[in-house]
């Protein structure tokens, strides 16, 4: 195995299994069954946000999947997408045209999982049964709620932070493109960017993306766990 293969394999497998596997089952499809069926609604409370949502991610697999089969192959600098080597269009093979569609395939997901955090926020505060307090909501709809609030407040910033690579690679922006940058023996046109700056934004979601991903397993197991135990939590 060539050793580009194998960075592309590392950084499609982490992006695969977290934006389109973990996050749009766990917390989107779980989450649209789960909430109106436990909090006694008809439907969630915006039904045309919810099926942009749903239609946002197609885009997000199309880019993924489609970044295999382009020149150079699929991206190759990591799940984390760390400037310079993310911002070189010629820095490594998948540096090119298969990184560029990750960061718009990233920034689909980033807008899909914004609408749904919304229209859950909105659900569960707003269209709970009559009687249903917050205190008596199940665990698996205080999971998915403090999972929306994380993904409203995190997100914007990684979606922002994708569409400011994008624009380093694609528009000769300097974001995260630090001044006198050498790509191939050359100096790079833009500079003056900070790429720890990168880090910080990625960052900002990236912890938060833990339990993002952890807390609908965890509030669904703790009501399957009562319910078989005939005792509450």
């Amino acid at each position: 195995m060539a050793p580009e293969f194998y960075t592309m394999l590392f950084t499609m497998h982490a992006t695969v299994m977290i934006f389109l596997v973990i996050i749009p089952i766990l917390a989107g499809a779980f989450g649209n069954f789960l909430i109106p069926l436990m909090i006694g609604a008809d439907d969630m409370a915006f039904p045309t946000l919810n099926m942009l949502s749903y239609w946002f991610m197609w885009p997000a697999f199309i880019a993924f999947g489609a970044s295999f089969f382009v020149e150079g192959g699929a991206a190759s600098s990591g799940w984390t997408s760390y400037p310079t080597l993310a911002t070189n269009v010629n820095s490594s093979p998948g540096a090119g045209w298969g990184q560029t569609l990750w960061l718009i395939g990233l920034t689909f997901v980033g807008v899909s999982s914004m609408l749904g955090s919304v229209n859950y926020m909105t659900t569960i505060i707003l269209m709970r049964a009559p009687g249903m307090t917050m205190f008596r909501l199940p665990m698996t709809i205080w999971a998915m709620f403090i999972t929306a609030v994380l993904q409203a407040f995190a997100l914007p910033v990684l979606t922002a932070a994708g569409f400011m690579q994008l624009a380093d690679r694609s528009l000769g922006t300097g974001f995260f493109t630090p001044e006198g940058n050498i790509v191939n023996n050359a100096i790079a046109t833009a500079g003056g960017g900070q790429p720890l700056l990168w880090q910080h934004l990625f960052w900002f979601y990236s912890h938060p993306a833990v339990y993002i991903m952890i807390l609908p397993a965890m509030g669904m197991v703790s009501d399957i766990l009562t319910c078989f135990a005939r005792k509450p939590l």
